[in-house]
Protein backbone atom coordinates (compact mmCIF):
# COMPACT_ATOMS: atom_id res chain seq x y z
CA UNK A 1 0.00 0.00 0.00
CA UNK A 2 2.77 2.41 0.71
CA UNK A 3 4.52 1.51 -2.47
CA UNK A 4 1.40 2.23 -4.59
CA UNK A 5 0.81 5.62 -2.15
CA UNK A 6 4.05 6.44 -3.53
CA UNK A 7 3.50 5.67 -7.17
CA UNK A 8 -0.11 7.73 -7.00
CA UNK A 9 1.94 11.06 -5.38
CA UNK A 10 4.11 11.16 -8.59
CA UNK A 11 1.90 10.16 -11.06
CA UNK A 12 1.19 14.05 -11.71
CA UNK A 13 4.80 15.10 -11.96
CA UNK A 14 5.29 12.00 -14.60
CA UNK A 15 2.27 12.96 -16.15
CA UNK A 16 3.59 16.70 -17.30
CA UNK A 17 7.20 15.38 -17.86
CA UNK A 18 5.34 13.25 -20.79
CA UNK A 19 3.68 16.07 -21.80
CA UNK A 20 6.64 17.91 -22.07
CA UNK A 21 8.42 15.51 -23.77
CA UNK A 22 5.37 15.07 -26.21
CA UNK A 23 5.52 19.24 -26.53
CA UNK A 24 9.39 18.40 -27.18
CA UNK A 25 9.01 15.76 -29.75
CA UNK A 26 6.16 17.86 -31.51
CA UNK A 27 8.30 20.72 -32.02
CA UNK A 28 10.73 18.88 -33.42
CA UNK A 29 8.50 17.34 -35.77
CA UNK A 30 7.24 20.77 -36.96
CA UNK A 31 3.70 19.48 -35.45
CA UNK A 32 1.50 23.00 -34.64
CA UNK A 33 -1.33 20.90 -33.21
CA UNK A 34 0.63 20.82 -29.55
CA UNK A 35 2.49 24.03 -29.34
CA UNK A 36 1.05 26.99 -31.65
CA UNK A 37 1.61 30.69 -31.78
CA UNK A 38 -1.27 32.49 -29.91
CA UNK A 39 -2.52 36.25 -29.22
CA UNK A 40 0.45 37.59 -26.83
CA UNK A 41 -0.88 38.30 -23.00
CA UNK A 42 1.78 39.75 -20.81
CA UNK A 43 1.67 38.94 -16.68
CA UNK A 44 1.51 42.05 -15.28
CA UNK A 45 1.95 41.71 -10.69
CA UNK A 46 1.74 44.71 -8.52
CA UNK A 47 1.46 46.85 -11.84
CA UNK A 48 4.93 45.24 -12.79
CA UNK A 49 5.48 43.42 -16.10
CA UNK A 50 6.80 39.78 -15.36
CA UNK A 51 6.80 38.07 -18.39
CA UNK A 52 4.93 37.63 -21.89
CA UNK A 53 3.66 34.10 -23.15
CA UNK A 54 2.65 33.70 -26.18
CA UNK A 55 2.42 29.95 -27.49
CA UNK A 56 -0.25 27.45 -26.52
CA UNK A 57 1.10 24.95 -24.03
CA UNK A 58 0.02 21.96 -23.17
CA UNK A 59 -3.52 22.25 -25.00
CA UNK A 60 -3.63 25.98 -23.02
CA UNK A 61 -3.82 29.22 -24.36
CA UNK A 62 -1.47 32.09 -23.29
CA UNK A 63 -4.43 33.78 -21.42
CA UNK A 64 -5.26 30.69 -19.04
CA UNK A 65 -1.46 29.96 -18.35
CA UNK A 66 -1.30 33.87 -17.43
CA UNK A 67 -4.26 33.08 -15.44
CA UNK A 68 -3.49 30.18 -13.70
CA UNK A 69 0.30 31.97 -13.08
CA UNK A 70 -1.69 34.94 -11.89
CA UNK A 71 -3.83 33.07 -8.97
CA UNK A 72 -0.71 31.35 -7.97
CA UNK A 73 1.45 34.47 -7.43
CA UNK A 74 -1.02 36.18 -5.70
CA UNK A 75 -1.70 33.96 -3.32
CA UNK A 76 2.03 33.16 -2.69
CA UNK A 77 2.36 37.22 -2.14
CA UNK A 78 -0.20 37.51 0.32
CA UNK A 79 1.56 35.52 2.87
CA UNK A 80 5.00 36.56 4.69
CA UNK A 81 7.03 33.28 4.44
CA UNK A 82 9.94 34.25 2.11
CA UNK A 83 9.53 32.74 -1.45
CA UNK A 84 12.36 31.46 -3.33
CA UNK A 85 12.40 31.80 -7.60
CA UNK A 86 14.43 28.87 -8.86
CA UNK A 87 14.26 27.65 -12.62
CA UNK A 88 14.50 24.30 -13.73
CA UNK A 89 15.11 23.20 -17.63
CA UNK A 90 12.45 20.79 -18.72
CA UNK A 91 13.71 19.45 -22.30
CA UNK A 92 14.12 22.87 -24.70
CA UNK A 93 11.81 25.10 -22.34
CA UNK A 94 12.83 25.78 -18.75
CA UNK A 95 9.76 25.83 -15.57
CA UNK A 96 9.85 28.61 -12.65
CA UNK A 97 9.07 27.51 -9.21
CA UNK A 98 8.11 29.99 -6.49
CA UNK A 99 8.52 28.83 -3.19
CA UNK A 100 8.44 25.19 -4.15
CA UNK A 101 5.32 25.73 -6.51
CA UNK A 102 5.31 25.75 -10.20
CA UNK A 103 4.25 29.41 -11.54
CA UNK A 104 4.84 29.03 -15.27
CA UNK A 105 7.21 27.65 -18.11
CA UNK A 106 8.89 29.31 -20.22
CA UNK A 107 9.29 27.91 -23.72
CA UNK A 108 10.41 28.41 -27.14
CA UNK A 109 6.94 29.94 -28.59
CA UNK A 110 7.22 32.25 -25.74
CA UNK A 111 9.84 34.32 -27.37
CA UNK A 112 9.72 37.70 -28.68
CA UNK A 113 10.62 39.44 -31.89
CA UNK A 114 14.02 40.41 -30.42
CA UNK A 115 15.09 37.08 -30.80
CA UNK A 116 16.30 35.80 -27.37
CA UNK A 117 17.29 32.60 -25.94
CA UNK A 118 14.86 30.88 -23.53
CA UNK A 119 17.31 31.02 -20.77
CA UNK A 120 17.62 34.70 -21.15
CA UNK A 121 13.64 35.39 -21.25
CA UNK A 122 13.12 32.89 -17.94
CA UNK A 123 16.32 34.66 -16.10
CA UNK A 124 14.26 38.40 -16.85
CA UNK A 125 11.36 36.42 -15.88
CA UNK A 126 12.98 35.51 -12.36
CA UNK A 127 14.67 38.82 -11.72
CA UNK A 128 11.08 40.56 -12.56
CA UNK A 129 9.49 37.90 -10.10
CA UNK A 130 12.10 38.48 -6.88
CA UNK A 131 11.30 42.17 -7.60
CA UNK A 132 7.66 41.76 -7.31
CA UNK A 133 8.18 39.93 -3.83
CA UNK A 134 10.79 41.93 -2.34
CA UNK A 135 8.22 44.93 -2.89
CA UNK A 136 5.16 43.18 -1.71
CA UNK A 137 7.24 42.63 1.54
CA UNK A 138 8.23 46.46 1.62
CA UNK A 139 4.77 47.59 0.90
CA UNK A 140 3.27 45.38 3.98
CA UNK A 141 6.59 47.33 5.95
CA UNK A 142 5.09 50.18 7.79
CA UNK A 143 8.83 51.26 8.61
CA UNK A 144 9.46 51.11 5.03
CA UNK A 145 6.08 53.05 4.34
CA UNK A 146 6.66 55.91 7.20
CA UNK A 147 10.43 56.32 4.93
CA UNK A 148 8.86 56.32 1.71
CA UNK A 149 6.34 59.17 2.80
CA UNK A 150 9.04 61.38 4.94
CA UNK A 151 11.25 60.85 1.60
CA UNK A 152 8.38 62.51 -0.34
CA UNK A 153 8.12 64.98 2.00
CA UNK A 154 11.65 65.73 2.20
CA UNK A 155 11.43 65.81 -2.04
CA UNK A 156 8.04 68.08 -2.15
CA UNK A 157 9.84 70.66 0.78
CA UNK A 158 12.70 71.04 -2.37
CA UNK A 159 10.34 71.30 -5.09
CA UNK A 160 8.65 74.31 -3.29
CA UNK A 161 12.39 76.12 -2.26
CA UNK A 162 13.27 75.04 -5.90
CA UNK A 163 10.14 76.67 -7.53
CA UNK A 164 10.86 79.53 -5.47
CA UNK A 165 14.05 79.72 -6.63
CA UNK A 166 13.67 80.00 -10.34
CA UNK A 167 10.86 82.54 -9.89
CA UNK A 168 13.20 84.96 -7.68
CA UNK A 169 15.85 84.43 -10.54
CA UNK A 170 13.15 85.07 -12.39
CA UNK A 171 11.99 88.05 -11.26
CA UNK A 172 15.53 89.51 -10.81
CA UNK A 173 16.73 88.73 -14.12
CA UNK A 174 13.65 90.66 -16.01
CA UNK A 175 14.57 93.67 -13.62
CA UNK A 176 18.24 93.83 -14.46
CA UNK A 177 17.67 93.01 -18.17
CA UNK A 178 15.71 96.19 -19.45
CA UNK A 179 19.31 98.53 -17.91
CA UNK A 180 21.93 96.09 -19.70
CA UNK A 181 19.75 96.01 -22.86
CA UNK A 182 19.52 99.88 -22.89
CA UNK A 183 23.13 100.13 -21.88
CA UNK A 184 24.00 97.22 -24.65
CA UNK A 185 22.11 98.40 -27.56
CA UNK A 186 23.58 101.82 -27.25
CA UNK A 187 26.93 100.09 -28.69
CA UNK A 188 25.51 98.66 -32.14
CA UNK A 189 24.92 101.90 -34.23
CA UNK A 190 25.07 102.76 -37.84
CA UNK A 191 25.65 106.61 -37.93
CA UNK A 192 23.06 108.13 -35.09
CA UNK A 193 20.81 105.29 -35.84
CA UNK A 194 20.29 102.42 -33.15
CA UNK A 195 20.50 98.94 -34.95
CA UNK A 196 18.72 97.39 -31.75
CA UNK A 197 15.31 98.10 -30.59
CA UNK A 198 14.83 97.88 -27.07
CA UNK A 199 11.11 98.26 -27.31
CA UNK A 200 10.74 95.21 -29.63
CA UNK A 201 13.62 93.27 -28.33
CA UNK A 202 12.71 93.20 -24.53
CA UNK A 203 9.02 91.63 -25.12
CA UNK A 204 10.93 89.09 -27.25
CA UNK A 205 13.77 88.25 -24.44
CA UNK A 206 11.34 88.72 -21.79
CA UNK A 207 9.04 85.55 -23.03
CA UNK A 208 12.30 83.64 -23.95
CA UNK A 209 13.42 83.89 -20.31
CA UNK A 210 9.42 83.04 -19.39
CA UNK A 211 9.26 79.87 -21.61
CA UNK A 212 12.82 78.68 -19.95
CA UNK A 213 11.68 79.28 -16.70
CA UNK A 214 7.93 77.19 -17.34
CA UNK A 215 10.23 74.32 -18.65
CA UNK A 216 12.52 74.17 -15.87
CA UNK A 217 9.31 74.23 -13.42
CA UNK A 218 7.96 71.43 -15.96
CA UNK A 219 11.09 69.24 -15.35
CA UNK A 220 10.97 69.85 -11.43
CA UNK A 221 7.78 68.67 -11.25
CA UNK A 222 8.59 65.84 -13.45
CA UNK A 223 11.59 64.72 -11.62
CA UNK A 224 9.62 65.09 -8.03
CA UNK A 225 6.68 63.03 -9.58
CA UNK A 226 8.86 60.39 -10.61
CA UNK A 227 10.97 60.42 -7.71
CA UNK A 228 8.41 59.99 -5.16
CA UNK A 229 6.32 57.43 -7.36
CA UNK A 230 9.13 55.53 -6.81
CA UNK A 231 9.59 55.93 -2.95
CA UNK A 232 6.08 53.36 -2.77
CA UNK A 233 6.19 49.81 -4.11
CA UNK A 234 2.60 49.54 -5.78
CA UNK A 235 4.03 52.92 -7.74
CA UNK A 236 7.66 52.67 -8.46
CA UNK A 237 7.09 50.86 -12.03
CA UNK A 238 4.85 54.30 -13.18
CA UNK A 239 8.18 56.16 -11.49
CA UNK A 240 10.54 54.31 -12.94
CA UNK A 241 8.39 54.44 -16.27
CA UNK A 242 9.00 58.57 -16.14
CA UNK A 243 12.10 58.49 -15.95
CA UNK A 244 13.25 55.76 -18.28
CA UNK A 245 11.09 58.17 -20.84
CA UNK A 246 12.98 61.47 -20.11
CA UNK A 247 15.86 59.68 -20.46
CA UNK A 248 14.97 57.93 -23.62
CA UNK A 249 13.99 61.46 -24.68
CA UNK A 250 17.08 62.93 -23.82
CA UNK A 251 19.06 60.15 -25.79
CA UNK A 252 17.00 60.24 -28.45
CA UNK A 253 17.12 63.89 -28.86
CA UNK A 254 21.09 64.12 -28.10
CA UNK A 255 21.51 61.01 -30.48
CA UNK A 256 19.44 62.96 -33.03
CA UNK A 257 21.68 66.13 -32.64
CA UNK A 258 25.08 64.12 -33.03
CA UNK A 259 24.06 62.08 -36.00
CA UNK A 260 23.30 65.33 -37.69
CA UNK A 261 26.04 67.29 -36.39
CA UNK A 262 28.39 65.75 -39.31
CA UNK A 263 26.47 67.04 -42.27
CA UNK A 264 25.55 70.47 -40.46
CA UNK A 265 29.34 70.77 -40.47
CA UNK A 266 29.24 70.03 -43.91
CA UNK A 267 26.63 72.86 -44.95
CA UNK A 268 28.27 75.28 -42.70
CA UNK A 269 31.59 74.94 -44.57
CA UNK A 270 30.01 75.37 -47.85
CA UNK A 271 28.13 78.47 -46.25
CA UNK A 272 31.45 79.78 -45.16
CA UNK A 273 32.68 79.55 -48.71
CA UNK A 274 30.01 81.10 -50.12
CA UNK A 275 30.82 83.73 -47.84
CA UNK A 276 33.72 84.15 -48.88
CA UNK A 277 33.46 84.20 -52.27
CA UNK A 278 30.98 86.72 -52.18
CA UNK A 279 33.37 88.83 -49.92
CA UNK A 280 36.23 88.43 -53.04
CA UNK A 281 34.14 89.28 -55.56
CA UNK A 282 32.87 92.31 -54.04
CA UNK A 283 36.56 93.68 -54.08
CA UNK A 284 36.98 92.72 -57.29
CA UNK A 285 34.00 94.20 -58.07
CA UNK A 286 34.60 97.05 -56.78
CA UNK A 287 38.16 97.62 -58.96
CA UNK A 288 36.60 97.19 -62.05
CA UNK A 289 33.86 99.92 -61.35
CA UNK A 290 36.86 102.50 -61.45
CA UNK A 291 36.24 104.62 -64.87
CA UNK A 292 37.75 103.26 -68.02
CA UNK A 293 37.47 99.37 -66.83
CA UNK A 294 34.38 97.90 -68.08
CA UNK A 295 31.77 100.04 -70.00
CA UNK A 296 28.39 98.70 -68.39
CA UNK A 297 29.89 98.39 -64.83
CA UNK A 298 29.70 102.15 -63.34
CA UNK A 299 29.53 103.55 -59.70
CA UNK A 300 25.03 103.00 -59.94
CA UNK A 301 25.67 99.15 -61.34
CA UNK A 302 27.77 98.05 -59.23
CA UNK A 303 25.33 97.80 -56.37
CA UNK A 304 22.82 95.48 -58.49
CA UNK A 305 25.34 93.33 -59.68
CA UNK A 306 27.04 92.53 -56.13
CA UNK A 307 23.49 91.99 -55.42
CA UNK A 308 22.21 89.57 -58.43
CA UNK A 309 25.71 87.73 -58.39
CA UNK A 310 25.42 87.51 -53.82
CA UNK A 311 22.15 85.91 -54.33
CA UNK A 312 23.56 83.22 -57.27
CA UNK A 313 26.38 82.77 -55.39
CA UNK A 314 23.84 82.31 -52.03
CA UNK A 315 21.54 79.88 -54.42
CA UNK A 316 23.95 77.41 -55.26
CA UNK A 317 25.62 77.28 -51.76
CA UNK A 318 22.20 76.75 -50.94
CA UNK A 319 21.29 73.77 -53.49
CA UNK A 320 24.85 72.07 -52.31
CA UNK A 321 24.29 72.43 -48.63
CA UNK A 322 20.58 71.07 -49.61
CA UNK A 323 21.15 67.21 -49.14
CA UNK A 324 23.00 67.84 -45.44
CA UNK A 325 20.22 70.00 -43.83
CA UNK A 326 18.29 68.11 -41.24
CA UNK A 327 15.11 66.45 -42.42
CA UNK A 328 15.75 67.34 -46.12
CA UNK A 329 15.38 63.58 -47.02
CA UNK A 330 11.79 63.57 -44.91
CA UNK A 331 8.57 63.34 -46.80
CA UNK A 332 7.04 66.21 -45.20
CA UNK A 333 10.69 68.84 -46.21
CA UNK A 334 10.01 67.18 -49.68
CA UNK A 335 6.35 68.17 -49.57
CA UNK A 336 6.61 71.32 -48.10
CA UNK A 337 9.57 72.10 -50.76
CA UNK A 338 7.43 70.98 -53.82
CA UNK A 339 4.28 73.72 -52.24
CA UNK A 340 6.66 76.39 -51.76
CA UNK A 341 8.13 75.86 -55.68
CA UNK A 342 4.33 75.94 -56.77
CA UNK A 343 3.03 78.97 -55.30
CA UNK A 344 6.63 80.38 -56.88
CA UNK A 345 6.33 79.68 -59.97
CA UNK A 346 2.43 80.31 -59.97
CA UNK A 347 2.85 83.51 -58.26
CA UNK A 348 6.33 84.61 -59.78
CA UNK A 349 5.55 85.81 -63.54
CA UNK A 350 4.65 89.35 -62.58
CA UNK A 351 7.91 89.40 -60.09
CA UNK A 352 10.33 88.28 -62.82
CA UNK A 353 8.85 90.90 -65.26
CA UNK A 354 9.14 93.65 -62.95
CA UNK A 355 12.47 92.29 -61.93
CA UNK A 356 13.62 92.36 -65.51
CA UNK A 357 12.43 95.91 -66.15
CA UNK A 358 14.61 96.97 -63.15
CA UNK A 359 17.50 95.76 -64.54
CA UNK A 360 16.78 97.17 -68.07
CA UNK A 361 16.53 100.52 -66.15
CA UNK A 362 19.69 100.16 -64.26
CA UNK A 363 22.49 98.92 -66.74
CA UNK A 364 20.61 100.97 -69.88
CA UNK A 365 21.22 104.10 -67.49
CA UNK A 366 17.95 105.05 -68.43
CA UNK A 367 17.62 106.79 -64.95
CA UNK A 368 19.70 107.98 -61.87
CA UNK A 369 18.90 108.64 -59.06
CA UNK A 370 18.54 112.75 -58.08
CA UNK A 371 17.39 112.93 -61.87
CA UNK A 372 14.10 115.15 -63.27
CA UNK A 373 12.00 112.88 -65.32
CA UNK A 374 8.33 112.86 -66.82
CA UNK A 375 7.21 109.41 -67.27
CA UNK A 376 3.81 109.40 -69.01
CA UNK A 377 1.79 111.65 -67.35
CA UNK A 378 3.71 111.31 -64.15
CA UNK A 379 6.56 114.14 -63.60
CA UNK A 380 9.28 114.54 -60.74
CA UNK A 381 12.49 113.83 -59.11
CA UNK A 382 13.68 110.37 -58.85
CA UNK A 383 14.47 109.54 -55.37
CA UNK A 384 15.02 105.29 -55.91
CA UNK A 385 15.68 102.79 -58.39
CA UNK A 386 15.12 100.05 -57.02
CA UNK A 387 14.63 96.43 -58.66
CA UNK A 388 10.92 95.99 -58.58
CA UNK A 389 9.36 99.59 -58.50
CA UNK A 390 11.12 103.20 -59.01
CA UNK A 391 10.23 106.20 -56.79
CA UNK A 392 9.96 109.59 -57.51
CA UNK A 393 8.77 112.85 -55.79
CA UNK A 394 6.54 115.45 -57.42
CA UNK A 395 6.98 119.64 -57.09
CA UNK A 396 3.70 119.29 -54.60
CA UNK A 397 5.83 116.76 -52.30
CA UNK A 398 3.76 113.40 -53.34
CA UNK A 399 6.07 110.52 -53.33
CA UNK A 400 4.45 107.96 -56.41
CA UNK A 401 5.66 104.51 -56.45
CA UNK A 402 5.88 103.88 -60.49
CA UNK A 403 5.57 99.97 -61.58
CA UNK A 404 9.24 99.38 -63.94
CA UNK A 405 7.43 97.72 -65.96
CA UNK A 406 5.04 100.74 -66.66
CA UNK A 407 8.81 103.17 -67.29
CA UNK A 408 9.85 100.61 -69.34
CA UNK A 409 6.55 100.69 -71.82
CA UNK A 410 6.37 104.17 -71.79
CA UNK A 411 7.99 107.22 -72.96
CA UNK A 412 10.57 108.89 -70.63
CA UNK A 413 11.91 112.37 -71.16
CA UNK A 414 14.85 112.85 -68.76
CA UNK A 415 15.19 116.82 -67.75
CA UNK A 416 18.49 116.33 -66.21
CA UNK A 417 20.35 113.99 -68.41
CA UNK A 418 21.02 117.06 -71.31
CA UNK A 419 22.66 119.14 -68.13
CA UNK A 420 26.12 118.52 -67.57
CA UNK A 421 26.65 117.81 -63.98
CA UNK A 422 23.61 118.29 -61.21
CA UNK A 423 20.73 120.38 -62.33
CA UNK A 424 17.68 120.02 -64.85
CA UNK A 425 16.18 121.25 -67.88
CA UNK A 426 13.15 123.98 -67.78
CA UNK A 427 10.68 124.92 -70.34
CA UNK A 428 7.28 126.43 -70.79
CA UNK A 429 5.25 127.96 -73.83
CA UNK A 430 3.00 130.24 -74.37
CA UNK A 431 1.04 131.54 -77.05
CA UNK A 432 0.23 135.03 -78.22
CA UNK A 433 -1.52 136.54 -81.72
CA UNK A 434 0.11 137.54 -84.69
CA UNK A 435 0.23 141.16 -83.73
CA UNK A 436 2.18 141.12 -81.50
CA UNK A 437 6.19 141.46 -82.11
CA UNK A 438 7.66 138.02 -82.52
CA UNK A 439 10.94 139.93 -81.27
CA UNK A 440 9.42 142.02 -78.36
CA UNK A 441 7.36 138.13 -77.37
CA UNK A 442 11.35 136.97 -77.44
CA UNK A 443 12.68 139.31 -75.49
CA UNK A 444 9.98 139.34 -72.58
CA UNK A 445 10.12 135.90 -72.34
CA UNK A 446 14.20 136.58 -71.92
CA UNK A 447 13.42 139.14 -69.55
CA UNK A 448 11.20 136.85 -67.44
CA UNK A 449 13.82 134.15 -67.27
CA UNK A 450 16.33 136.65 -66.52
CA UNK A 451 14.25 137.72 -63.35
CA UNK A 452 13.86 134.12 -62.06
CA UNK A 453 16.16 133.38 -59.41
CA UNK A 454 17.67 129.67 -59.89
CA UNK A 455 17.99 129.49 -63.78
CA UNK A 456 21.39 129.40 -65.19
CA UNK A 457 22.74 132.09 -67.55
CA UNK A 458 25.28 129.98 -68.93
CA UNK A 459 24.48 128.44 -71.14
CA UNK A 460 21.97 131.37 -71.95
CA UNK A 461 17.97 130.78 -71.85
CA UNK A 462 16.36 129.86 -75.57
CA UNK A 463 13.15 131.03 -77.00
CA UNK A 464 11.70 128.63 -79.94
CA UNK A 465 8.94 129.43 -81.66
CA UNK A 466 7.82 125.28 -82.12
CA UNK A 467 4.46 126.00 -84.23
CA UNK A 468 3.12 128.85 -86.57
CA UNK A 469 -0.82 127.52 -85.77
CA UNK A 470 -3.90 129.34 -87.43
CA UNK A 471 -4.45 131.68 -84.89
CA UNK A 472 -1.09 132.72 -83.18
CA UNK A 473 2.50 131.58 -83.11
CA UNK A 474 3.67 129.06 -80.14
CA UNK A 475 6.54 130.29 -78.25
CA UNK A 476 8.66 128.29 -76.00
CA UNK A 477 11.14 129.11 -73.86
CA UNK A 478 14.08 126.74 -72.69
CA UNK A 479 16.52 127.34 -69.93
CA UNK A 480 18.49 125.68 -67.41
CA UNK A 481 18.59 125.34 -63.79
CA UNK A 482 21.45 126.63 -61.28
CA UNK A 483 22.56 123.38 -59.58
CA UNK A 484 23.60 125.44 -56.41
CA UNK A 485 19.91 126.74 -56.35
CA UNK A 486 18.64 123.61 -54.84
CA UNK A 487 14.87 124.21 -55.99
CA UNK A 488 12.18 122.22 -57.31
CA UNK A 489 11.32 122.20 -60.47
CA UNK A 490 7.72 122.53 -60.11
CA UNK A 491 8.70 125.68 -57.45
CA UNK A 492 11.02 127.19 -60.23
CA UNK A 493 8.89 126.88 -62.84
CA UNK A 494 5.72 129.22 -60.58
CA UNK A 495 8.55 131.55 -60.46
CA UNK A 496 8.96 132.02 -63.97
CA UNK A 497 5.47 131.69 -64.50
CA UNK A 498 4.64 134.52 -62.43
CA UNK A 499 7.95 136.52 -63.66
CA UNK A 500 6.00 135.97 -67.27
CA UNK A 501 2.81 137.77 -66.16
CA UNK A 502 4.93 140.41 -65.06
CA UNK A 503 7.12 141.52 -67.68
CA UNK A 504 3.71 141.27 -70.10
CA UNK A 505 1.37 143.19 -68.08
CA UNK A 506 4.68 145.52 -67.90
CA UNK A 507 4.77 146.25 -71.87
CA UNK A 508 0.93 146.17 -72.27
CA UNK A 509 0.82 142.78 -73.71
CA UNK A 510 -2.02 140.45 -73.50
CA UNK A 511 -1.24 136.33 -73.15
CA UNK A 512 -4.16 135.59 -74.83
CA UNK A 513 -4.73 133.30 -78.05
CA UNK A 514 -6.86 134.88 -79.93
CA UNK A 515 -9.43 132.58 -82.42
CA UNK A 516 -10.81 134.46 -85.35
CA UNK A 517 -14.90 134.59 -85.86
CA UNK A 518 -14.27 137.22 -88.94
CA UNK A 519 -11.58 139.05 -90.89
CA UNK A 520 -11.05 142.37 -89.73
CA UNK A 521 -11.25 145.82 -91.36
CA UNK A 522 -7.54 146.44 -90.37
CA UNK A 523 -4.88 144.26 -91.45
CA UNK A 524 -3.28 142.02 -89.13
CA UNK A 525 0.44 142.11 -89.55
CA UNK A 526 3.59 144.12 -87.96
CA UNK A 527 5.00 146.51 -90.22
CA UNK A 528 8.91 147.16 -89.93
CA UNK A 529 8.37 150.56 -87.91
CA UNK A 530 6.99 148.29 -85.40
CA UNK A 531 9.75 145.52 -85.09
CA UNK A 532 11.52 146.32 -81.74
CA UNK A 533 8.99 147.71 -79.66
CA UNK A 534 10.51 147.43 -75.28
CA UNK A 535 11.81 145.69 -74.66
CA UNK A 536 12.99 144.38 -77.91
CA UNK A 537 16.56 146.18 -79.39
CA UNK A 538 17.68 146.61 -82.74
CA UNK A 539 20.71 144.87 -83.81
CA UNK A 540 23.69 146.75 -84.40
CA UNK A 541 24.40 147.18 -88.36
CA UNK A 542 28.12 146.71 -88.20
CA UNK A 543 27.67 143.37 -85.82
CA UNK A 544 25.27 142.12 -88.20
CA UNK A 545 23.51 144.15 -91.14
CA UNK A 546 21.46 141.50 -92.24
CA UNK A 547 19.70 139.80 -89.42
CA UNK A 548 16.57 141.60 -89.06
CA UNK A 549 16.90 143.71 -92.26
CA UNK A 550 13.65 145.28 -93.39
CA UNK A 551 12.63 144.12 -96.78
CA UNK A 552 12.54 145.84 -99.66
CA UNK A 553 9.13 147.98 -100.63
CA UNK A 554 6.72 146.30 -102.97
CA UNK A 555 7.28 146.91 -106.37
CA UNK A 556 10.43 148.20 -106.47
CA UNK A 557 13.79 146.33 -108.24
Amino acid sequence: MTLWRVLLSYLPLVALLLGLCGASRAEQADDPSVQTQAAPVTLVLANRPVVTLRANLLGESPQTRVQRAEYLLKGLLRSDNPLEVNLQPIQNSILLLVGGQRAFIVSPGDLGPEAQTVQQAAEQAAAALRQVIREAHEGRSLQFLLQAAGWSLLATLLLYLALRLLLYVRQKLMAALLPLMRQQTSRFKIGNTSVLDTGLLYPLLRRSVGLLCGGLILLCLFEWLSFVLQRFPFTRPWGEGLDAYLFDLAAGIASAMLSALPDLLVALVIFLLAKGSIALLAALLQRLAAPGTISWLTRETLLPTSRLLSLAIWLFALAMAYPYLPGAQTEAFKGLSVIVGLMISLGASNVVGQAAAGLILTYSHTLRVGEFVRVGEHEGTVIALGMFTTRIQTGAGEILTLPNTLITGSVTKNFSRVVEGPGYLLDTSVTIGYDTPWRQVEAMLLEAARLTPGIQTEPAPRVLQTALSDFYPEYRLVAHAVPEVPTPRADLLSRLHANIQDVFNRYGVAIMSPHYMADTAQSKHVPPEHWYPAPARAPDPQVDPARDAAPPPVGTA
